[in-house]
């Protein structure tokens, strides 16, 4: 086996871990156990041990899972051919309330997981981390502060109810998706 074959191995098996992990805190919360994570990703506890040392630090790296590929989403909505402000929020607002978007139960799933883990050393700072990422990336491109904060968080707060509420999902989201586009545009 090759270094780079090895590397893909090692790759895979921490994102099964990683994957394993957030289904398991999601379904039985604090309560999961390290062999419960590893039995879902079907690798040894030691396999697991291997890569995280703790729980801890396991699910400290399952929230910067989560936080890159929300990053990862929202980078390909980006339309680079907007040249006017507003283009980084209005990716932000595809890649969580876009009827085609695969982030959306996701950013939902995450707000559950999240409650989860609100007491773990490390998570505090890693949320805050987060929101400052996203507080300095949408006002890159010149809206005003208050604008994007409002249409920021209507954008998570869809988000997170469509995953709850079929009505949401079929009649609310349909008809606020463009209301919160027409809102990222500059006035």
């Amino acid at each position: 086996m090759t270094t780079s074959d090895k590397s893909r191995n090692t790759e895979r098996t921490r994102a099964a871990i990683l994957t394993a992990a957030r289904t398991v805190v999601t379904e039985r919360g604090t309560a999961a156990t390290l062999q419960q994570v590893a039995e879902v990703a079907g690798v040894s506890k030691s396999g697991l041990l291997h890569h995280f040392a703790n729980k801890d630090e396991l699910l400290l790296a399952v929230m910067r899972d989560y936080f890159e590929g929300l990053r990862a989403a929202v980078s390909t909505r980006l339309d680079l051919s907007e040249n006017h402000p507003g283009k980084a929020l209005r990716a932000y607002v595809r890649a969580l309330c876009a009827p085609d978007s695969p982030i959306r139960a996701e950013f939902a799933s995450y707000a559950d997981f999240g409650t989860y883990l609100e007491n773990l050393p490390g998570v505090h700072e890693l949320n805050l981390e987060d929101n400052a990422y996203w507080r300095d990336f949408l006002a890159q491109d010149g809206l005003d502060p208050q604008q994007i904060a409002i249409v920021r968080y209507a954008a998570e707060g869809l988000a997170c109810a469509s995953a709850y509420d079929e009505k949401v999902l079929t009649e609310d989201l349909p008809s606020a998706y463009p209301k919160l586009l027409a809102m990222t545009e500059p006035h």
